[in-house]
């Protein structure tokens, strides 16, 4: 799914967009909060309709179990299963899911150089979602892919996975405040 910019075939030659939006889905992960909706369910269904004759601790503790797994997974798979990344003349903004939860945003000032990543991985960052590596930074991976890699001031980057990400890359570097200087 692309999702390209806002003004990005206007007829202004070279004039980047005053805002670039672009966003990446991941279908494979609705799979799981299916999964986290059944354990949920089934969990409603021990705590209203149960017929267990040994004993109500361990009816408490199913019920208990089954409810807190599926609310940990519907709501883990959801909050990473839709990631739009905003670019406008100050900084760029992520949000994941469809409420927007969690939401990191960069001022443009922080970021030294942005890079087009061809196939950005899970398995690079040890899976979907949040992620964060101590010597290397933080992503927000949904799917595998095209993505956005931003070096930052303090030696780490920020990757994102998004469709379109090289338009995201060049506007962003023309927006940097040192830009087409050398970064120092």
């Amino acid at each position: 799914m692309r999702d390209h910019t806002h003004g990005e075939s206007d007829g202004a030659a070279g004039a980047p967009p005053e805002v670039w939006t672009g966003s990446a889905t991941n279908r494979f992960q609705w799979l799981l909060a299916l999964v986290g909706a059944a354990c949920l369910a089934l969990g409603i269904e021990l705590a209203v309709d149960s017929m267990w004759t040994s004993g109500i601790a361990a009816l408490a503790m199913s019920v208990v179990g089954c409810i807190a797994a599926g609310l940990l997974i519907l709501f883990g798979t959801l909050a990473f299963v839709h990631v739009a990344v905003k670019v406008d003349k100050e900084c760029l903004e992520v949000r994941c899911g469809h409420i927007g939860l969690p939401r990191r945003r960069i001022p443009l000032s922080h970021v030294v150089g942005a890079e087009f990543a061809q196939a950005v991985s899970p398995r690079q960052w040890g899976g979907w979602g949040y992620r964060s590596r101590p010597d290397v930074g933080t992503a927000v991976v949904v799917r595998r892919g095209e993505g956005l890699v931003l070096s930052l001031w303090e030696g780490l980057t920020f990757t994102v996975t998004v469709d379109n990400a090289e338009a995201a890359v060049r506007i962003i570097r023309d927006r940097l405040p040192m830009a087409g200087s050398p970064a120092a």
